[in-house]
């Protein structure tokens, strides 16, 4: 049985890549809280591939854009938009804050009930955080 301590393995991995890998990388893991699953390097440190766990359940993939062909060689970094849900928004932001980190959207509370802010990291992705966890 999945609990917050022991989420389901993700089942949906949105992907993104960045000109500076590593940077992305951290960012994510140091700032807004995400742990390292698996990262890949190159012999010079970038990053051919990694898997983040959000720490409430879910993952992304990323990777730099030095290594991307066929179909996902169109994708450009600081052009994806992802909605990450928390019971913790107050203490992310705060990290987030700390961080000296771009806010795009301030904290609010939404009219359909999340408790929600977004952040842009470091190549243009908005990182947004709620606590809405959709319909059901």
């Amino acid at each position: 049985m999945a609990t917050s301590e022991n989420p389901p393995p993700p089942t949906v991995w949105p992907a993104l890549r960045y000109d500076d890998a590593p940077g992305g990388l951290r960012f994510l893991v140091d700032v807004i809280g995400f742990r390292e699953a698996l990262v890949v390097p190159d012999d010079t440190g970038d990053i051919t591939h990694a898997e983040l766990r959000w720490p409430e359940g879910g993952g992304v993939m990323l990777g730099s854009c030095k290594y991307t062909d066929g179909a996902h060689a169109d994708m450009r970094p600081g052009t994806t938009s992802v909605y990450l849900v928390s019971d913790r928004v107050d203490a992310v932001h705060a990290r987030v804050q700390a961080a000296g980190a771009s806010i795009a959207r301030e904290l609010e509370d939404t009219d359909y009930g999340s408790h929600t802010f977004t952040v842009r990291d470091p190549e243009g992705n908005l990182w947004t955080i709620g606590s809405y966890r959709g319909a059901p």
